[in-house]
């Protein structure tokens, strides 16, 4: 059986890497550009993580789905506004889109 001392360690380390997981997508969120069009609680130019993340939960595929939307661009899902691809950043690597949609969608 495993002390106290250890599960409270293990969970403090668990916590610190979720807390650094979600401070590095915010990161990349505002580093890429995102952040012009889209915010974390409410809608801008964009509809909000929050309202993307909502929208998708429970989805099979929708990973895949809004890596493809960032990756390709696309409007129409959030009304008439287009969405560059890449998000307007050619810079944006594919790893990148995908730290980033699953950052979004554990909004």
């Amino acid at each position: 059986m495993k002390s106290w001392k250890t599960v409270v360690m293990a969970v403090g380390l668990l916590s610190g890497t979720v807390a650094a997981h979600a401070d590095n997508g915010l990161e990349l969120a505002r580093k890429s550009g995102c952040l012009t069009c889209h915010s974390v609680d409410g809608p801008k130019v964009g509809p909000s993580y929050k309202a993307v993340a909502a929208k998708y939960r429970g989805q099979p595929g929708a990973e895949a789905r809004l890596i493809a939307k960032v990756t390709r661009g696309g409007s129409g899902a959030w009304g008439m506004m287009p969405m560059p691809a890449k998000g307007g950043n050619a810079n944006l690597s594919d790893e990148d889109i995908k730290k980033l949609v699953k950052w979004i969608l554990a909004r």
